[in-house]
Protein backbone atom coordinates (compact mmCIF):
# COMPACT_ATOMS: atom_id res chain seq x y z
CA UNK A 1 0.00 0.00 0.00
CA UNK A 2 1.34 3.68 -0.73
CA UNK A 3 -0.07 6.41 -0.30
CA UNK A 4 2.59 9.12 -0.27
CA UNK A 5 1.67 12.35 1.82
CA UNK A 6 -0.17 10.67 4.27
CA UNK A 7 0.14 8.41 7.42
CA UNK A 8 1.86 5.45 4.80
CA UNK A 9 4.75 4.80 2.38
CA UNK A 10 4.85 0.98 2.80
CA UNK A 11 6.33 -1.21 0.04
CA UNK A 12 7.98 1.81 -1.61
CA UNK A 13 8.88 0.88 -5.17
CA UNK A 14 11.78 3.14 -5.23
CA UNK A 15 13.77 3.53 -1.24
CA UNK A 16 13.37 6.38 0.36
CA UNK A 17 17.14 7.62 1.29
CA UNK A 18 19.10 9.77 3.80
CA UNK A 19 21.88 10.41 5.96
CA UNK A 20 23.87 12.48 8.59
CA UNK A 21 25.27 15.75 8.09
CA UNK A 22 28.41 14.53 7.38
CA UNK A 23 26.96 12.68 4.44
CA UNK A 24 29.55 9.72 5.55
CA UNK A 25 26.22 7.26 6.74
CA UNK A 26 24.27 6.84 4.11
CA UNK A 27 20.46 4.74 4.58
CA UNK A 28 17.53 3.36 2.26
CA UNK A 29 14.10 2.35 3.48
CA UNK A 30 11.65 0.98 2.11
CA UNK A 31 8.15 0.15 4.46
CA UNK A 32 7.51 3.61 6.26
CA UNK A 33 4.67 2.50 8.61
CA UNK A 34 3.90 6.04 10.45
CA UNK A 35 5.09 8.84 11.61
CA UNK A 36 4.66 10.80 14.96
CA UNK A 37 5.76 13.63 17.24
CA UNK A 38 7.05 12.08 20.36
CA UNK A 39 7.18 14.92 23.03
CA UNK A 40 9.66 12.70 26.07
CA UNK A 41 11.90 14.07 28.14
CA UNK A 42 14.43 12.33 26.36
CA UNK A 43 13.53 13.29 23.08
CA UNK A 44 13.61 16.85 24.00
CA UNK A 45 17.34 16.45 25.76
CA UNK A 46 18.54 14.34 22.55
CA UNK A 47 16.87 16.83 20.25
CA UNK A 48 17.64 19.96 21.66
CA UNK A 49 13.71 20.86 20.90
CA UNK A 50 10.48 20.45 21.77
CA UNK A 51 10.12 17.11 20.51
CA UNK A 52 11.12 14.73 17.46
CA UNK A 53 9.24 13.99 14.44
CA UNK A 54 10.14 10.09 13.63
CA UNK A 55 8.62 7.38 11.05
CA UNK A 56 7.79 3.95 12.36
CA UNK A 57 9.25 1.18 10.07
CA UNK A 58 9.11 -2.32 9.37
CA UNK A 59 11.74 -3.94 11.00
CA UNK A 60 14.02 -4.76 8.41
CA UNK A 61 12.86 -2.56 6.05
CA UNK A 62 15.81 0.19 6.57
CA UNK A 63 19.48 -0.44 5.48
CA UNK A 64 22.55 1.05 6.48
CA UNK A 65 24.42 1.37 2.72
CA UNK A 66 27.23 3.61 3.51
CA UNK A 67 29.34 4.55 6.96
CA UNK A 68 27.73 1.37 9.48
CA UNK A 69 31.03 1.45 10.96
CA UNK A 70 30.73 5.01 12.26
CA UNK A 71 27.25 4.40 13.93
CA UNK A 72 26.78 4.68 17.62
CA UNK A 73 24.11 3.90 20.17
CA UNK A 74 23.16 5.32 23.38
CA UNK A 75 21.30 2.30 24.76
CA UNK A 76 19.06 4.04 28.08
CA UNK A 77 17.67 1.22 30.56
CA UNK A 78 14.48 1.41 28.94
CA UNK A 79 13.20 2.44 25.53
CA UNK A 80 14.97 2.13 22.14
CA UNK A 81 18.64 2.69 21.15
CA UNK A 82 19.01 6.03 19.70
CA UNK A 83 21.76 5.84 17.09
CA UNK A 84 23.37 8.79 15.63
CA UNK A 85 26.62 9.28 13.25
CA UNK A 86 29.43 9.40 15.53
CA UNK A 87 31.67 11.17 13.44
CA UNK A 88 28.88 14.15 13.23
CA UNK A 89 26.30 13.37 15.67
CA UNK A 90 23.54 13.56 13.35
CA UNK A 91 20.34 11.70 15.16
CA UNK A 92 18.91 9.07 12.56
CA UNK A 93 17.56 5.74 14.15
CA UNK A 94 15.63 4.17 17.34
CA UNK A 95 16.10 0.03 17.69
CA UNK A 96 15.58 -2.65 19.40
CA UNK A 97 18.59 -3.46 21.67
CA UNK A 98 21.27 -4.65 19.38
CA UNK A 99 18.52 -5.16 16.57
CA UNK A 100 16.81 -3.92 13.86
CA UNK A 101 15.73 -0.20 13.26
CA UNK A 102 12.53 0.46 13.99
CA UNK A 103 12.37 4.07 14.02
CA UNK A 104 13.88 6.87 11.41
CA UNK A 105 14.37 10.75 12.06
CA UNK A 106 12.21 12.47 9.72
CA UNK A 107 14.88 15.01 9.38
CA UNK A 108 17.32 12.18 8.45
CA UNK A 109 15.81 11.82 4.92
CA UNK A 110 17.13 13.57 1.82
CA UNK A 111 13.71 14.63 0.96
CA UNK A 112 10.11 14.47 1.11
CA UNK A 113 10.18 11.03 2.97
CA UNK A 114 6.28 10.81 2.06
CA UNK A 115 4.54 10.42 4.72
CA UNK A 116 3.45 13.17 7.50
CA UNK A 117 3.01 12.89 11.50
CA UNK A 118 -0.37 11.39 12.25
CA UNK A 119 -0.41 11.83 16.17
CA UNK A 120 1.25 13.47 19.01
CA UNK A 121 3.04 11.09 22.05
CA UNK A 122 4.16 11.97 25.17
CA UNK A 123 2.34 14.58 25.35
CA UNK A 124 2.45 14.36 29.34
CA UNK A 125 6.21 15.15 29.62
CA UNK A 126 5.96 18.31 26.45
CA UNK A 127 8.17 21.43 27.09
CA UNK A 128 6.05 23.78 29.09
CA UNK A 129 7.76 26.39 27.09
CA UNK A 130 6.64 25.27 23.55
CA UNK A 131 2.84 24.99 23.18
CA UNK A 132 1.65 21.85 21.07
CA UNK A 133 0.22 23.48 17.85
CA UNK A 134 -3.50 23.04 17.45
CA UNK A 135 -3.26 20.83 13.87
CA UNK A 136 -6.29 18.44 14.85
CA UNK A 137 -3.91 15.25 14.96
CA UNK A 138 -4.48 13.12 18.04
CA UNK A 139 -2.84 13.02 21.36
CA UNK A 140 -1.57 10.60 23.93
CA UNK A 141 -0.46 10.98 27.35
CA UNK A 142 2.15 8.07 26.51
CA UNK A 143 2.43 5.69 23.59
CA UNK A 144 -0.23 5.77 20.64
CA UNK A 145 -2.20 1.90 20.89
CA UNK A 146 0.15 -0.60 20.20
CA UNK A 147 -1.27 -0.56 16.27
CA UNK A 148 -0.77 2.79 15.96
CA UNK A 149 -3.26 6.34 15.75
CA UNK A 150 -6.07 6.52 13.40
CA UNK A 151 -4.22 6.83 9.85
CA UNK A 152 -1.63 4.44 10.78
CA UNK A 153 -1.00 1.96 8.37
CA UNK A 154 -3.26 -1.26 8.66
CA UNK A 155 -5.85 1.33 10.74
Amino acid sequence: MVELGCAIASDLESPRTGGCGCGRVRFEARALLWASYCHCRRCQIRTGAPASVQARVEPGSVQVVAGEDLLRAWAPEDGLEKVFCGECGSALFGRRRGGAIVRVRLGAFDGDPGIAPVAHQYVAYAAPWAKIPDDGLPRYPEQPPADGPPGAAGR
